[in-house]
């Protein structure tokens, strides 16, 4: 089978985590945009929406583009390509909308949050940053010059 990374993004964070061959089995063949209940993925109570991803080898996936495969496509505008001047074309290799045993990281967001934060549950809490600071002043200090 197949094993995914996913990213989830909220509210300008976002948090990572891989998956299980049983959770992977939920997002096979779903699509860009598509929406995925969270307890399918270990979220309970989140409702996420399939932003984009990339394949093994580091290629993206496109919305418009439809299968699982490879292509080489003239792109002038859009995601999966930068446009440096006025009337710039490029061919670049993308991969389709729907996610495939070749997919190895899926983007996801954030529609309906759950009960407990995604901090508590990517064990992503921080401790505060005034004590952070203080632990660093201090390792300043102890270093001879």
């Amino acid at each position: 089978m197949v094993e995914f990374k996913i990213v989830v993004g909220s509210k300008g964070k976002s948090y990572s985590k891989s998956l299980t061959e049983i959770e992977s089995s939920s997002l096979l063949n779903k699509k860009i945009m598509d929406r995925v209940e969270g307890k399918e993925i270990g979220l309970l109570g989140y409702e996420l929406q399939i932003t984009g991803g990339s394949d093994n080898a580091g290629f993206p996936m496109r919305y418009d583009l439809d299968g699982s495969g490879r292509k080489q496509i003239l792109l002038t505008k859009g995601p999966c390509v930068k446009i440096k001047r006025k009337g710039m074309r490029k061919i670049k290799t993308v991969v389709g909308n729907t996610i495939s045993q070749i997919t190895s990281q899926v983007n996801l967001k954030v529609t309906k949050e759950g009960s407990e934060k995604l901090d508590k549950i990517f064990g992503k809490e921080e401790a505060p940053a005034e004590e952070q600071k203080k632990e660093a002043k201090e390792e300043k200090k102890e270093q001879p010059k």
